[in-house]
């Protein structure tokens, strides 16, 4: 596998060459050197890494259960809807997620800018899920 690049391995992590550094310095991360004598980052290393330091998801707002793995709870930022089809697009920590829906689907779930949901993605599917309505969402 190859050597990365503080930089590289940086915004794969999505922080700043400065924050990789400090993880290095403070001996977080292990680093070994090119031909060069830059430092580098194996890859199955920065896997590692990025495995046992990935943040906690924010807390699920709809509290239900399913057998989805892949849930990501976001911002709806943008909806565009035509008499059939709408695109949704949701902000989800750093990641656009966005899915497409009938008109009517988005209609009963509300969806709307500002509006909190959950993207469910299984495979190539994405599926949104939101509180019923009159119902609270949970929040902390």
């Amino acid at each position: 596998m190859p050597n990365l690049r503080v930089r590289q391995a940086a915004e794969l992590l999505g922080v700043s060459d400065d924050t990789v550094r400090r993880w290095i310095n403070q001996g977080t991360l292990a680093v070994s050197h090119d031909t060069a004598g830059r430092k580098v980052i194996a890859s199955e290393v920065l896997a590692e890494f990025a495995r046992t330091n990935a943040p906690a998801p924010p807390p699920d707002p709809l509290s239900i259960g399913s057998s989805a793995r892949n849930r990501f709870v976001g911002l709806v930022t943008k909806v565009v809807s035509d008499t059939v089809m709408t695109h949704v697009e949701m902000q989800c920590g750093p990641f656009t997620v966005v899915p497409l829906m009938s008109t009517q689907a988005a209609q009963e779930l509300r969806l709307a800018p500002g509006s909190v949901a959950v993207a469910v993605v299984k495979a190539t599917t994405v599926i949104v899920e939101t509180a019923r309505p009159g119902e609270a969402v949970a929040s902390e």
